[in-house]
Order: C-alpha cells, then structure tokens, then sequence
C-alpha cells in the first residue's frame, strides 16, 4: 500500500526482452526513455533536458499482451507501476537501477492510434520470477544508452 506508484510517458528505447520462466510464467523486459523539454524563454526556444531511462518489467498477461502488440523501438508509450530503486555493487562500484514493475503500458494515444483486442488472466509470481526480472534488469544497467536508445523528443 505504501510503495511508490509512478505514471511515465516515454519511448520504447530498445527492443522488449520476452521470456518464460521455468514454471511458466511470462515476462516482458524493456527499457524506456523520456526526455523532458523545457521552454527557455530567454532564447525563445525549446531546450531537451537529461534523459531518463527505466527499465520496465511486466508479468503474465500484461508480459504477454504488451509481446503479442510488438512494441518496437522508437514507439510512444504511457505506463503506470511501482517504482523501485535498486542499489547493487560492480566492478567495485556502486550502482543504481531505477525499475517499474509495470501495472499497464501501451501505446501513448496522443500520438497515434491503436487496434483493441481484450485478453485472459493468469497466476502469482515466485522467487525464481522476480530472480529472473533482477538479471534482466542488470542487463539494461550495464550498458550506457547509445545514440539508438536516445528517446525522440516529444
């Protein structure tokens, strides 16, 4: 009940990661990019700020209905979930992995359209779940972003 909830309108920044766990469950990982833009009214124009990259993590239905809609890079989306901030250690250095696990993405409708098609449901998560969702996670945080995963400014 107390866990932080966060909304992000972004850009897919590389393309999803989908598997199946030992026990069946599915799960979707990507990483998403938002570059806020601010108006700089002393030059009169529109100045991009740092971007931001998360990775997103989703599970069963949502794993499988975000895989079947084939976001691709590059696409615009607007999802809700938890946040979570992970500190790790490597290469003897402290890092940090900022990640939502995903409640709903999809396709950010103010930036085109979409056709509907309604899904089923599935079960609970396990430990060996989340340990995957963890080693997907370090994969998109031991890479930098490159020039390709930069966002596209809105």
């Amino acid at each position: 009940m107390n866990e932080a909830h966060v909304t992000i309108t972004g850009w897919v920044a590389a393309e999803p990661h989908y598997a199946v766990t030992a026990n069946g469950t599915p799960y979707l990982s990507l990483r998403v990019g938002c570059t806020p833009r601010r108006f700089d009214r002393q030059t009169n124009q529109w100045q991009d700020d740092d971007s931001l990259f998360v990775t997103v993590n989703c599970w069963r239905n949502l794993a499988e209905n975000v895989n079947a809609s084939e976001l691709q890079r590059g696409t615009p989306v607007l999802l809700t979930g938890r946040l979570r901030i992970r500190q790790y250690e490597r290469a003897d250095q402290w890092r940090f992995s900022a990640e939502v696990e995903a409640l709903t993405l999809g396709p950010d409708l103010n930036r085109g359209t979409v056709d509907y098609r309604p899904a089923q449901r599935s079960g609970p998560l396990t430990d060996e779940d989340r340990q995957l969702a963890r080693e997907a996670a370090d994969q998109w945080a031991l890479t930098a972003p490159t020039d390709e995963e930069e966002p596209k400014a809105a």
